[in-house]
């Protein structure tokens, strides 16, 4: 699935099961509540945290809600995914062409 593509899934979902999308101020807060949860699970699956049994939850799932929340987002606010993600290579290929390969923390 192309990102396109999943920008339009995201909207006939929308249309169809959702009703309508929430406003964006409510999509900026659950995307906010959903990256605390991918966080949650890093903190205890890769950092020093200790799991709760409450911690089950996927990481998959949990990044797939936090990529549902951005296409929702773009979708409501004009957004091309796609065309502003192929524009964010070229201004990071050029503006890091070698910032990082010179970085002494990354030798």
């Amino acid at each position: 699935m192309t990102i396109k593509e999943a920008q339009k899934q995201v909207d006939q979902w929308i249309h169809t099961t959702g009703v309508r999308y929430f406003s964006e101020l409510t999509n900026m807060a659950i995307l906010t509540e959903e990256v605390g949860e991918v966080a949650r699970i890093m903190a205890r699956r890769y950092g020093e945290q200790s799991a709760k049994p409450s911690d089950q939850g996927a990481l998959s799932d949990e990044l797939a809600d936090v990529l549902w929340v951005l296409l929702c987002i773009a979708n409501q606010t004009g957004v091309d995914l796609t065309e502003a993600l192929t524009k964010n290579f070229e201004k990071k290929t050029t503006r890091d062409a070698t910032r990082h390969r010179e970085n002494p923390k990354l030798q």
